[in-house]
């Protein structure tokens, strides 16, 4: 039996070693101008729930296929605590160009925690799929890629830096779905792809973990965190009574779904990051949860039978509803709030000033879907070359690949 499994004994621990060892090294020289002191912080309550949603609520949330649940928490684990640290050093050689000072602090620690949530919004898309070492190399490049997407965004587009850190869930998204579009379908006959009461339960224990903690993650960056806190809150109750009224009303015997509502009651956290901070009235954010919700479980029909089909799509745990169709919902709403704001304090008397603006948040919008796109494609090209050992479609969604199990 041993013998029909792929090893990667010569490959993973070397690869992670070789990692560990250049990120060690940046740790010891550091760049010119980044300061390596720690710097004096007293939020480590809200890095502490960041760290709870990314690593336990993400990493139960993938537990969706019934003989996948190792390798989804233990690579989503694996992928978090190395991505931290990459993402630490994308981080540094950002205030390098930039030519600023930085200290390592728990706020650089979760800006970290933050662009690593694209990498696991992108495992869930090729979930099952993708092997260790192509996981790896997905996260590096990604990473990569994000801080690049922030760098422009913050840069040329001077769109603010808690923004450009939340556009994570466009970019870890549609970087997934173009990820996905590069490796073979597995065959028809294949029942490992499906989920379990059981895995359907831990799913929704993530689920649970991830809702809870939302609020945190979505003023872990913002100045205004009680502000965000309160209408990220106010968005995912809403959100959450509406997936249990939505599910009922569209399945065909008026049963609830769990996969529906697994996915719409985090839609209203991701729509709402985006204006957390600027909305003053709470009906503002209980609107975008309902309509978050609703964006969710009627995207999830359209989707998976029109789109999903045509593209020739494999989004395993449904990334493109559950984060990429909320956020491109929050990304528009945005625009039209600090449209509307700025135009009632302004008293329609500049609207140079409001086309400027509306232009630049969408232009970060555009910016951010399409490096996503392009970068994702081609990353699933490398990703796909004979160096990297692709799994083959009979062994996808299998934890007896990769671990030793009991069954």
């Amino acid at each position: 039996m041993p013998s029909r499994y792929l090893s990667f004994r010569c490959s993973v621990p070397w690869l992670i070693l070789l990692l560990q060892a250049l990120l060690l090294l940046r740790s010891f020289f550091g760049f010119p101008g980044v300061s390596d002191t720690y710097s004096l912080s007293n939020s480590y309550p809200e890095f502490q729930d960041v760290n709870h949603m990314v690593i336990f609520g993400f990493g139960f949330f993938l537990m969706v296929l019934r003989r996948y649940g190792f390798s989804s928490t233990g690579f989503n684990f694996l992928l978090v605590v190395l991505g931290v640290q990459c993402s630490v050093l994308a981080e540094d050689l950002l205030v390098f160009f930039r030519g600023e000072q930085n200290e390592l602090g728990l706020e650089s620690l979760a800006r970290a925690f933050v662009s690593v949530t694209a990498v696991v919004i992108s495992t869930g898309a090729v979930l099952g799929r993708a092997n260790p070492v192509q996981l790896i190399v997905m996260t590096l490049v990604e990473l990569t890629f994000f801080s690049v997407s922030r760098y422009i965004n913050e840069t040329f587009l001077e769109v603010p830096e808690h923004l450009t850190g939340l556009h994570v869930y466009l970019f870890g998204a549609y970087f997934g779905l173009a990820l996905a579009s590069c490796f073979p379908e597995p065959p028809p006959g294949l029942d490992k792809n499906r989920s379990t009461p059981k895995s359907e339960l831990f799913s929704v224990l993530g689920t649970v973990f991830v809702w809870v903690f939302w609020p945190s993650f979505n003023s872990v960056l913002p100045s205004f965190k009680m502000q965000a806190v309160l209408n990220t809150y106010l968005a995912l109750a809403v959100s959450a009574v509406a997936a249990f009224m939505l599910s009922a009303l569209t399945s065909k015997d008026g049963k609830f779904r769990m996969a529906q509502i697994r996915s719409a009651v985090l839609a209203g956290g991701v729509t709402v990051s985006y204006t957390a901070e600027r909305i003053h009235q709470p009906w503002i954010a209980m609107l975008l949860g309902l309509l978050a919700s609703a964006t969710a479980i009627l995207g999830s029909h359209c989707v998976q039978r029109c789109f999903n089909p045509a593209l020739k799509l494999q989004d395993t745990s449904g990334v493109h509803f559950t984060f990429g169709l909320p956020a491109v919902l929050g990304a528009v709403a945005a625009v039209v709030l600090r449209v509307v704001e700025d135009g009632i304090d302004t008293r329609w008397n500049e609207l140079s000033r409001l086309g400027y603006d509306a232009f630049v948040y969408i232009g970060a919008f555009c910016q951010t879907i399409c490096t996503a796109l392009i970068t994702g494609l081609i990353t699933g090209l490398i990703l796909n070359i004979k160096l990297l050992k692709a799994v083959h479609v009979s062994k996808y969604f299998d934890d007896q690949f990769y671990w030793e199990v009991g069954f």
